[in-house]
């Protein structure tokens, strides 16, 4: 390798160093984003259970009073109660794994409870 390269590659290198960590997501996110889909409106209706703090605040701009009606393209990812049942099992299977530094195996296991979860309305 010629030296006349390197300070081109030394920056691109720094670069591709420091997005690496950013473009990858922790399993703990993962965790808090089907945490939160779990305690949604739409998790309720599934359930028949009001999620764990009651209903989403009527201030927040990012909360539903009420989940869509509308169907999943696929009827494959339907939501039943003991699915969500399930997916909360496996998150905390996937904590378990987290903490133990199995991020491989806590990314598999959230995917599970995702699975099992469905396409929540």
């Amino acid at each position: 390798m010629s030296l006349t390269r390197l300070p081109i590659l030394l920056p691109a290198l720094a670069l591709a160093l420091a997005a690496g960590p950013a473009l990858a997501s922790s399993c703990a996110e993962e965790i808090a984003t089907l945490e939160k889909r779990l305690d949604s409106a739409g998790a309720a209706q599934v359930t028949g259970k009001a999620p764990p703090g009651g209903a989403p605040a009527a201030h927040s701009d990012k909360a539903l009073a009420q989940a869509p009606g509308t169907k999943p393209s696929d009827p494959a990812t339907k939501p039943s109660a003991g699915g969500v049942t399930e997916a909360r099992t496996l998150l905390a299977k996937a904590k378990d794994e987290e903490k133990a530094g199995k991020a491989e195996a806590c990314r598999d296991t959230v995917l599970k409870a995702k699975e099992k979860a469905g396409a929540l309305p």
